[in-house]
């Protein structure tokens, strides 16, 4: 994954946050009792998460963890 789709995941994410849609109704009912906007939000919880894992696997600076732990001296590592 390229970092400009991940910028592009992360903003898309930002933008289905602003729930306008369901903002004034408890209607429809998810399972017969979940609100729909509480559904919208479960769901947008589950979808920044997976959002948040994506970033660590490919988009984390693993170099800056490399440089860090050159300078390190043995012993504070193993701690």
């Amino acid at each position: 994954m390229t970092r400009k789709l991940l910028v592009v995941v992360v903003v898309l994410l930002y933008v289905l946050h602003q729930d306008w849609w369901f903002w004034r109704s408890a209607h429809p009912f998810v399972f017969g009792f979940i609100p729909i906007g509480l559904f919208y939000q479960a769901c947008f919880s589950v979808a920044a998460a997976l959002v948040m894992w994506l970033l660590v696997k490919y988009a984390w600076p693993s170099h800056l963890e490399r440089e860090i732990e050159q300078d390190q001296p043995k012993e504070e590592r193993s701690a």
